[in-house]
């Protein structure tokens, strides 16, 4: 697997200039709170649905705002107060994705937007979703590294100790049993591996090893 460092300059310097008006005040989110909170409490589904977000929108659609409304008024106006409450923290967060699938993590840290994760700086997945976006960026990256931050404790024991295990056993590797067939060729190594070899335009390459 080859490894390279992650482009952390890159990003960076990609956030700075997508992010070029974050120096601009942000809109108080405890504003929409607040308006959240009354248009609820007045069984406002339009006004409601005016405030959720363009993907939120897309989710539930006018008619699913209003069916909402409609069935759990109660419920719905107790959260928005809670929201909208006094002494609540706020705390914002966005996500910024590039085209080929990588993505950054932000957070507004005393008016300004600073790096939670990028590349090599993961956040720590809270949803399922996001560790499987780990993954995806660790494989794109061809990052071991990566890859072992996403792995549970134990598969990362497993595969250090199976890497271990196959290190050890290549430390001497003119002394192993290769056996040769035309252009491929097998060896197994102490520890209980095997690998596979194929010869390509001259040159022996491994093709695979467990």
């Amino acid at each position: 697997m080859s490894l390279r460092p992650a482009p952390l300059l890159s990003w960076v310097a990609g956030l700075g200039a997508a992010l070029g008006c974050a120096g601009e005040s942000l809109p108080d989110p405890k504003l929409a709170a607040a308006e959240y909170a009354a248009r609820v409490e007045k069984g406002d589904a339009d006004g409601v649905y005016a405030l959720l977000s363009s993907d939120a929108q897309r989710s539930y659609g006018k008619s699913g705002v209003r069916r909402m409304i409609d069935e759990s008024k109660t419920e719905l106006a107790r959260t928005a107060r809670a929201v909208a409450a006094e002494g609540g923290k706020v705390e914002v967060r966005a996500t910024l994705r590039y085209a080929d699938g990588e993505q950054a993590s932000l957070e507004v840290e005393h008016g300004q937007f600073r790096v939670g994760s990028a590349g090599a700086l993961p956040l720590g997945a809270r949803t399922p979703a996001q560790a499987l976006a780990e993954l995806r960026q660790a494989l794109a990256r061809r990052s071991y590294a990566g890859v072992l931050r996403v792995l549970s404790t134990e598969s990362q024991s497993a595969l250090e100790n199976d890497m271990k295990s196959l290190v050890e056993g290549l430390e001497q590797p003119e002394t192993l049993d290769v056996k040769i067939t035309g252009d491929r060729a097998e060896v197994q190594v102490p520890g209980g591996h095997s690998v596979k070899l194929k010869r390509e335009a001259g040159f022996w390459r491994i093709e695979d090893f467990d």
